[in-house]
């Protein structure tokens, strides 16, 4: 396909409520995005990079210069036929996965609209709704924790996540267990403990948590595997898993029972393909991570879970959870059921609006095809 035109946007979107992890706090998303045109068709793209270079070594600002003035031109300068040519293409420049999935997830959502097939089914996709769960932050108080779980059980979700750090975890478990004995209850630690807190975590398993999210270091398997031994609670690894050999290396060293697969943080569609089959073939379920998207970076996220071993309810919900008013339309709804339906209409499956994002760019710039031939 002949790249027409690449345009990238910054856009600042507050969120319905602050989200607070062991990073931080967020308050506000400072989204970019990628505007592919190729031959009458427009592809989009969403970066996953934080404002801060916190979750990874990326960050809206340094994305923002890689694809302005690398990885953008690289493109643009070439006529990709499928999405999986992207890494090829960018194999010179070393990291910057969120970047790089930016530029090829729009791809993949062009070549699935040219060969009139959805973004899903192109993919290999074999669920027509996929399960859904939800991340919810450390909040001010246990009481307004609880208050929220029983709003998203209220609204179906399959799955509570719990983002936990020390001194906010075995209290708020206790409290939620009593309450729920029943729920599906996992926890994310975005790296926030270490071997000094073993037995800690070791007490974990009095919770029946489905798993436990990158307890330690965020680019750690060994010590993982230690603790995987020590504690029956499933080890999930999240920041880890960067491409299809850290999956492999996980699996064999024992260091998880499951694995988060974000779209950024991989690279793109085609290593998120690439780990899914890895941790398929050595019997390691995996699930779909979120990065508070906006309702492309979601879109993209729902087709990747229809993948067959996407077995496990993700953090892909609702459009009204985080934003007053989504990119997209329809905005992504969840059923009672807690399931999302796949659009099965081509490419990515929800339109986008255009005027809103006009309105909310702050930051914009071009690259031209024309101008690098």
């Amino acid at each position: 396909m002949k790249i027409d035109g690449i345009i990238l946007r910054e856009l600042h979107l507050p969120l319905v409520r602050p989200f607070e992890t062991s990073f931080g706090v967020t308050r506000e998303r400072r989204v970019l995005l990628a505007e592919i045109h190729s031959e009458g068709l427009t592809g989009w793209g969403e970066c996953t990079a934080g404002e801060h270079p916190y979750f990874s070594g990326e960050s809206t600002d340094s994305a923002w210069q890689v694809l302005l003035h690398e990885l953008g031109p690289m493109l643009a300068a070439e006529s990709p036929e499928h999405g999986g040519d992207c890494p090829r293409l960018f194999r010179k420049v070393r990291g910057n996965r969120m970047a790089k999935a930016t530029l090829e997830n729009a791809i993949w959502d062009l070549e699935a609209q040219r060969e009139g097939l959805s973004l899903s089914s192109l993919l290999g996709g074999v669920r027509e709704r996929i399960p859904c769960g939800v991340s919810i932050g450390i909040q001010s108080s246990i009481p307004e924790l609880l208050d929220i779980i029983e709003k998203e059980l209220g609204a179906g979700y399959q799955r509570i996540k719990l983002k936990c750090k020390p001194g906010w975890d075995v209290e708020v478990f206790e409290k939620v267990r009593h309450r729920w004995p029943g729920i599906t209850l996992s926890c994310d630690a975005n790296s926030a403990y270490r071997l000094r807190d073993v037995d800690h975590l070791v007490s974990f398993d009095g919770f029946d948590l489905l798993m436990i999210e990158q307890p330690l270091w965020h680019d750690d398997f060994y010590f993982h595997s230690m603790l995987q031994k020590r504690i029956e609670t499933p080890i999930c690894l999240d920041e880890s898993i960067r491409n299809r050999r850290d999956a492999l290396a996980a699996a064999e060293m024992e260091s998880c029972k499951i694995i988060n697969i974000k779209l950024g943080r991989v690279g793109g569609f085609s290593e998120a393909i690439a780990v899914h089959n890895a941790a398929q073939e050595r019997g390691i379920a995996v699930w779909c991570g979120g990065m508070l998207e906006t309702g492309i970076g979601r879109a993209h996220n729902i087709a990747i879970s229809t993948l067959p071993n996407f077995s496990l309810p993700g953090d892909v919900s609702a459009s009204a959870r985080y934003w007053k008013e989504d990119i997209i339309e329809p905005e992504v709804t969840v059923t009672p059921q807690g399931e999302i339906e796949v659009p099965d209409t081509p490419g990515r499956g929800y339109d986008v609006r255009y005027d809103l994002i006009e309105r909310l760019t702050v930051r914009k710039e071009t690259v031209s095809a024309m101008a690098l031939v």
